[in-house]
């Protein structure tokens, strides 16, 4: 009976074993079907407001489109990363503009948890709290950082999903307009679909300060559709990162060493008046020391 038992222990391990293997590569494909060229449609509106002030205005409803090329730049057995590349303007002639990249790390322990006012503290997890999940890492177009947070891919019904609600700086359509709330409470929610997928986002509005519970000021919703079309309609935009992909290597490996400190990371709005972007998108800004030095002239010690 004991010989038994210890067989169907070893029986049962192999078996557990094997479908978690196979559920991390369907996790990892569903990533990866983020990538190639989209007809990308960005929908916000404001949902509601809970301002007691009577002068209060609500933010303008959004709606923008575009071609938007996914480059998968990382594909490891733990991490995969996704560069987004935006081409716009005349289809004979178009411009490309370096976007967001995210990051997919599984069962990752390390994060930097955005606070408010340019302020990211570096929080650990416990490695059983994040088994089998992925943390998605977003970046912004300069590659600093954006938001992250872990959560399980789930695949039912024929669905394939991630969920996860975490703290995000203002969108660039609200910072440059709003200063009443200094925090984004994204719920995130990205879906695979027949057609490409879908970025699906309830947030809050949060004003944050110092020894004060948050207050919600209002709640958005974002449903931004990707829908894939074949890739030749971003040649521009795969040849533009062919072209510059080494400068923005260097500019990753710079900030992994940031990151990598696991220290809290508070970051300057401008150096010498100009926001980090401005500075790494200048076409001479090429050498790795050049490259070095602007990045870390942005960290606060």
């Amino acid at each position: 009976m004991k010989q038994i038992a210890s067989l169907l222990i070893v029986i049962l391990t192999f078996s557990t074993a094997g479908n978690a293997q196979d559920k991390k590569e369907i996790d990892k494909n569903a990533i990866k079907k983020m990538c190639g060229c989209f007809e990308v449609t960005f929908n916000f509106a404001e949902t509601f407001s809970y301002s007691q002030d009577s002068l209060y205005k609500p933010s303008k409803t959004k709606v923008d489109k575009g071609l938007e090329w996914a480059e998968l730049i990382v594909d490891e057995d733990n991490k995969i990363s996704i560069q987004h590349l935006l081409q716009v303007g005349n289809p004979a002639q178009p411009h490309i503009v370096k976007h967001w990249r995210q990051d997919w790390l599984f069962e990752n322990t390390n994060f930097y948890m955005f606070n408010g006012d340019n302020v990211w503290l570096s929080k650990q997890k416990d490695a059983n709290d994040v088994k089998g999940q992925w943390t998605q890492k977003v970046y912004q177009v300069d590659d600093s950082p954006r938001y992250e947070g872990s959560s399980t891919w789930v695949h039912v019904d024929g669905k394939s999903y991630w969920e996860n609600t975490t703290t995000a700086p203002l969108p660039r359509r609200e910072y440059t307009k709003r200063s009443d709330y200094n925090i984004t409470l994204r719920g995130n929610r990205h879906e695979i679909t027949k057609d490409g997928w879908v970025h699906d986002q309830d947030n809050d509005k949060v004003i944050r300060e110092a020894d004060k519970d948050d207050i919600v000021l209002a709640k958005e919703k974002g449903y931004n559709t990707y829908v894939k079309v074949d890739n030749s309609r971003c040649e521009a935009a795969a040849n533009w990162w062919k072209e510059n992909q080494e400068k923005w290597a260097t500019v990753r490996h710079k900030w992994d060493e940031v990151y990598n400190r696991q220290q809290d990371l508070l970051l300057e709005t401008k150096v010498d008046n100009k926001v980090l972007y401005k500075h790494l998108f200048a076409d001479d800004m090429t050498n790795e020391t050049q490259i070095n030095n602007i990045i870390e002239s942005f960290v606060k010690k």
